[in-house]
C-alpha cells in the first residue's frame, strides 16, 4: 500500500471522529513529505489551522527525536492558541514502520476549565473539600446491624477455640474483652453475644460481673 493510501484512510475518517468527538475537538492529519505545506485534512477546527499549513515547531521536534519509533502516540500535552488552552495527542501514522504522517487531536479546554473553576469556587465556598491529613475516619458502607455479628465472630475466632468448646473462664474473659472495646454498647450486641457464645442473654450480663471467674 502506497503512502498516499494509507494517509487516505485516516483522513477519510476525519469528518466521522469528528462529529463523534464534538466540536470542541480539532483533528487534523499531516503529510510530513511537505512539512512547510504538512496539513491535508482538517476537521472541527478550533486553533486556526488550515488545510495547507506547516508542522508546528512540536510536530517537528517530536521528528527530529525520533519519538515514533519507540511508541505510536505522545498523548494529553498541553498547548496553546490565540489564548486558549488546549490538551492535545499525536498518533504517529507509520506506513510498514516507515513515519509518514501525524494524526493531531487538540481538545478546546476552555469550556472544561471554566466548568472546573466554577465546580472548585462553589467546593471551597461551602467548605467541601477534604482536609488533606484527618485522624478520624468512618465506615458508612454498612449499617451496626450487619457489623456486629462480624466484630463478635471475630473475636471468637481470635481465641482460636469454638464457642461448645470454651471453659468458663474462657467465655467470661471473651465477653469482658467485647466490653473493654465498646462492642456491648451496640445495639444488639447481648444478643449477638448470646447467639453465638450458645448461652442466655441474662448469662451475657453475669458475665459482665464476673471478672475474676475461674
Amino acid at each position: 500500500m502506497s503512502d498516499h493510501d494509507v494517509l487516505k484512510i485516516y483522513t477519510a475518517l476525519l469528518p466521522f471522529l469528528g462529529k463523534v468527538l464534538g466540536s470542541g475537538c480539532e483533528l487534523c492529519v499531516h503529510d510530513i513529505s511537505s512539512p512547510e505545506k504538512s496539513i491535508i485534512a482538517i476537521e472541527n477546527s478550533a486553533t486556526g489551522i488550515q488545510i495547507g499549513h506547516p508542522m508546528t515547531d512540536l510536530a517537528n521536534e517530536m521528528m527530529e527525536k525520533g519519538l515514533y519509533t519507540d511508541t505510536d502516540s505522545v498523548l494529553n500535552y498541553e498547548g496553546s492558541s490565540k489564548g486558549k488552552p488546549f490538551l492535545s495527542s499525536t498518533y504517529f501514522i507509520k506506513n510498514e514502520n516507515r513515519l509518514i504522517g501525524l494524526l493531531c487531536v487538540n481538545k478546546n479546554m476552555s469550556t472544561a476549565n471554566t466548568a472546573l473553576s466554577a465546580i472548585q469556587h462553589m467546593l471551597s465556598s461551602f467548605n467541601l473539600t477534604a482536609p488533606e491529613n484527618s485522624e478520624y475516619t468512618e465506615t458508612l458502607d454498612s449499617p451496626v446491624s450487619d457489623i456486629l455479628p462480624h466484630l463478635v465472630a471475630d473475636a471468637i475466632a481470635q481465641t482460636n477455640v469454638l464457642p461448645e468448646r470454651m471453659t468458663l473462664k474462657e467465655r467470661v474473659a471473651l465477653v469482658q474483652r467485647l466490653n473493654d472495646q465498646s462492642i456491648l454498647s451496640m445495639k444488639g450486641a447481648v444478643k449477638e453475644i448470646a447467639f453465638q457464645l450458645g448461652i442466655s442473654e441474662p448469662t451475657v450480663y453475669r458475665y459482665l460481673n464476673r471478672k475474676n471467674e475461674q
